[in-house]
């Protein structure tokens, strides 16, 4: 696939031939994205393809070996302090401090990001109104159960409302209520503009949340384009039954 020239691209989220090894194992070959503000854009890949490692680039948590990525035309490499202002993550499983309650857990990143008490508050409540967990705001998150962690992971993500977001495969290790219920507000977070980067190995997810999906193997992306254009490419058929086994 003929890497994208990112100059002057209008894409919020660019990569124009990364490639990344570990020792002898190389992980990305020449991955080339653009995503559009204000979309939901999907990595499909099963587990070892370079979904992670990719988000890990374009988060400024990794280097690459080659290639240039940017977010909002910032270089993630030269310039990644100014790439952390307008991004937040996260992960595959939920970093929240379960000693805390959901509310503080939220009250103190609102803090960590330099927001005033008061703002602080209005910020907890909304989000706590907004993931469905207002009812358990008080408890501990160890009492929480894995979809609520979830929920209050992303939430904690979106305290300062960043205008980009990266999901690592966020319903990993949820029941299918519980990652239904995480679909509705991903989808909500298009209205209020945000740009959503989402990395998942089940082909219905990719369907169901992006605007745009990526197929990711070995490295490389074999396919690209929305759900519909997809399922009419060739080899999508071999990576949706490779996937299928993890539904």
């Amino acid at each position: 696939m003929r890497a994208y020239d990112i100059r002057g691209t209008d894409g919020v989220i660019t990569a124009s031939g990364i490639e990344k090894s570990f020792k002898q194992l190389k992980v990305l070959d020449g991955i080339d994205l653009n995503v559009q503000k204000g979309r939901v854009f999907a990595l499909l890949g099963q587990n070892g393809a370079g979904k992670t490692t990719t988000i890990r680039i374009l988060s400024t948590l990794l280097k690459p070996d080659a290639g240039r990525a940017t977010i909002m035309g910032y270089d993630v490499v030269e310039q990644p302090e100014e790439v952390r202002k307008v991004i937040s993550r996260t992960g595959q499983y939920a970093a929240v401090d379960e000693l805390l309650t959901g509310a503080e857990n939220l009250l103190m990143m609102g803090r960590l990001y330099h927001l005033s008490h008061a703002d602080a508050r209005r910020r907890t409540s909304e989000l706590l109104e907004q993931f469905d967990l207002a009812d358990a705001a008080r408890r501990m998150v160890k009492t929480h159960s894995g979809g609520m962690r979830r929920r209050l992971d992303l939430a904690v993500s979106l305290i300062a409302t960043p205008p980009i977001l990266f999901l690592d495969e966020p319903t990993t290790g949820l029941d299918p209520r519980s990652r239904l219920t995480m679909w509705k507000v991903i989808t909500g977070l298009l209205a209020s503009g945000v740009t959503v980067f989402l990395t998942t190995q089940y082909l219905e997810e990719a369907d169901q949340l992006a605007d745009k999906i990526a197929v990711i193997d070995g490295g490389k992306i074999i396919a690209e384009g929305t759900a519909e254009e997809l399922k009419q490419q060739v080899g999508v058929v071999v990576v949706r039954l490779r996937l299928r086994r993890r539904h």
